[in-house]
């Protein structure tokens, strides 16, 4: 027989309609019987004849009204293994109007009048029928399918966090079939509450050492949970030591963003990460600052298939722009972010754009069409080894680049400029720190002269972006090893990319132009102990499973990041994780002269006159050669060599001087 659609759903829909008449009839039935049992209680079983005739027709009037009040809640719709403390609330409301209502009417109008505790009784046991029926269905259900009854290898389980999160994954482990898991209690540095009960369980205590070190063995734990999703890195770090001390097993709920995204339950437990052993108290944004900054405007993100640039287009549709520009030369990049965008938000105005920052036709044909009023601008070459070895490739992104898409925002009317600086770019001993140094310039020289609001934000290392240290980490601990360190005193700030792509949507609408923005990087954080830390979250032992080698210093790099140069000072902002930096701007003039040279040097490629021109320009730069060398001058016979234009030559005389001290 051939499968027939409307047969099937014509089917489909007479089971509903029948459903949901004997869901109706069944209600009406409850009503009755709680109305009768109110009018029994009150007249002890013998209800007089004047109050039996009267509440025939006060007790249509309330079931109507019952009908109706349901119905508009929906009551008559919902499926009753499901049932939850949302239709439980909506239950309340649906019975005490209708109630209210009848007993107003009984009070103004005589012939509807009934026993008060008539009223009160009906009301009591209309919930209880009504809403218990539901729950009762839903436990028979939920123990025909095996939810509540861990099965018999399941890992005894302790549960930190008895907050909602710690009872929305309480809830769903035993509702589990077959449950892997047997809770055998919740911990909790709350210590009111130990003793307490959520749903079946109790809170045994705080999770510190001595409770656990006296519950692992006595209970005989097998995995620790961790249920507080707002605890800071060094809480939970404290709670993993303890239990990788005791040989127990550590996991994390899932977040919300991993919930909706893949669509995984909360018993979806997943293994500590890094970033959980870094996190800082959430980023609290000022969505309405930040939504009167956005929403409505056309938006373009430079850089956007990298890690940031990426990360700001996902936070940047949350607030409803009117387009989003994606602009990147990386073309697989670029698709891959399109696509997962429209995923995600469908209905969104997104425009990918492939092109190179350094062309100025694509950029001004970019600008010429869409007219961005917000430019967030991501792109950079970013990776200081390697820009050591290519600076005349790091001067014409991230200088010439930079300048290219400032003058372009001014041009064609932006209303705002926001460019992603580092904190390399402060006392910088690197061609990429040095080069977004020069960025920062251009930015705060373009600012006074221009209705565009020019800002740029500064930040550490973004954890998990491209060709960061933990990926390369993680790569080397899949080989077997050694995880290499350059130096055991490194340290380096870091922060998530959510919160720093949040934090840069912040200062841009903080910014009125010109500001150096800098974002609360929290301590900063040994390499080293990063590295330890990533080897024992993979299930090994650092310095017998897997080696830590010391490799030295490479190129450009120094021990100790900094976030504001010795001269700088900083003000307080309305946000508590982002400071203005306050530093002596160099004068339009003298930037765009060191820019003209600059440009002639880079054209020419020769890489010691662009690391002496850069010094110049950058008088805190401590740049070498790329043997680590101190500069030398430039010498007439290689300044001849580079053919440049007369005012660029001219120029070149402070720095012909020695004027600059180098390392």
């Amino acid at each position: 027989m051939q499968y027939s659609p409307l047969i099937s759903a014509e089917a489909n829909a007479t089971r509903a309609l029948v459903r949901r008449v004997v869901v109706i009839g069944y209600h009406l039935v409850l009503w009755a019987f709680a109305f009768q049992l109110a009018m029994s209680l009150r007249f002890e079983g013998d209800v007089p004849s004047p109050w039996n005739q009267r509440r025939w027709p006060v007790l249509a009037i309330l079931i109507g009204l019952r009908l109706l009040a349901f119905y508009k809640a929906g009551l008559f719709h919902g499926l009753w293994r499901y049932a939850g403390m949302p239709e439980l609330k909506s239950l309340a409301w649906a019975s005490t109007l209708p109630t209210a209502f009848v007993f107003a009417l009984g009070m103004g109008f005589g012939s509807f009048r009934m026993p008060r505790t008539t009223y009160l009784g009906e009301w009591l046991a209309s919930i209880v029928l009504v809403g218990g029926s539901r729950f009762v269905i839903r436990i028979f259900r939920e123990r025909r399918n095996g939810g509540g009854r861990p099965r018999a290898d399941a890992l005894r389980t302790l549960i930190v966090g008895a907050g909602d999160a710690g009872d929305s994954l309480l809830r769903d482990m035993q509702r589990a079939p077959d449950s892997r898991w047997a809770v055998e209690g919740f911990l909790d540095d709350n210590l009111g509450k130990t003793g307490a009960m959520v749903r079946d369980i109790r809170i045994l205590g705080p999770a510190d050492e001595a409770t656990l070190s006296r519950l692992i063995p006595d209970l005989d734990i097998k995995l620790v949970v961790l249920a507080i999703p707002t605890a800071d890195g060094a809480r939970l770090r404290q709670i993993v030591d303890i239990c990788r001390k005791f040989k127990v097993q550590t996991k994390a709920m899932p977040s919300l963003a991993d919930r909706i995204e893949g669509q995984l339950p909360l018993t979806a437990l997943r293994e500590i990460a890094i970033e959980d052993l870094l996190r800082r108290a959430p980023v609290q944004l000022d969505t309405e600052q930040v939504g009167d900054f956005l929403e409505g405007r056309t938006i373009l993100v430079t850089g956007a298939a990298g890690s940031i640039g990426s990360e700001l287009a996902r936070q940047v549709l949350r607030f409803g722009p009117g387009r989003l520009l994606l602009f990147d030369h990386n073309e697989n990049g670029l698709f891959h972010i399109e696509r997962e965008l429209r995923a995600l938000f469908p209905d969104a105005e997104i425009n990918a754009l492939i092109g190179d920052m350094t062309d100025r036709l694509r950029v001004e044909a970019v600008f010429r069409t869409f007219r961005p009023a917000v430019v967030f601008h991501a792109a950079a070459h970013k990776h200081v080894p390697m820009m050591e070895f290519n600076p005349a490739e790091a001067v014409k992104n991230n200088v010439f680049g930079t300048q290219l898409v400032a003058d372009a925002a001014h041009d064609f009317g932006a209303r705002a400029f926001v460019m992603v600086s580092t904190d390399k770019a402060v006392n910088p001993t690197s061609i990429m720190g040095a080069t977004k140094r020069i960025a920062e310039m251009i930015i705060q020289a373009r600012a006074g002269t221009s209705p565009t609001r020019y800002v740029a934000v500064r930040f550490g290392n973004v954890l998990g972006s491209a060709g960061s240290v933990v990926p390369i980490f993680r790569e080397q601990i899949a080989r077997g090893g050694p995880v290499k360190v350059t130096h055991p005193e490194m340290r380096r700030y870091f922060m998530t990319i959510p919160e720093a792509a949040q934090l840069v949507l912040q200062a841009g609408a903080l910014g009125k132009g010109g500001e150096i923005f800098v974002l609360d990087m929290g301590d900063p954080v040994k390499i080293v102990d990063l590295a330890r830390d990533l080897i024992e979250l993979s299930g090994l032992r650092p310095d017998l499973d897997i080696q830590i080698e010391f490799t030295g210093m490479r190129p450009g790099e120094k021990l100790f990041e900094e976030l504001l140069h010795n001269e700088e000072t900083f003000d307080t902002t309305p946000h508590p994780k982002i400071v203005v930096g306050r530093f002596h701007e160099t004068p339009a003039e003298i930037v765009n002269k060191g820019l003209a040279t600059l440009r002639a040097v880079a054209l020419a490629g020769d890489e010691e006159a662009i690391r002496r021109i850069i010094s110049h320009m950058v008088p805190e730069a401590k740049l070498t050669t790329t043997t680590g060398l101190a500069l030398p001058p430039i010498s007439s016979t290689s300044l001849k060599a580079l053919n440049l234009p007369d005012e660029a030559t001219s120029s070149l005389a402070p720095a012909l001087a020695g004027g600059v001290q180098h390392a």
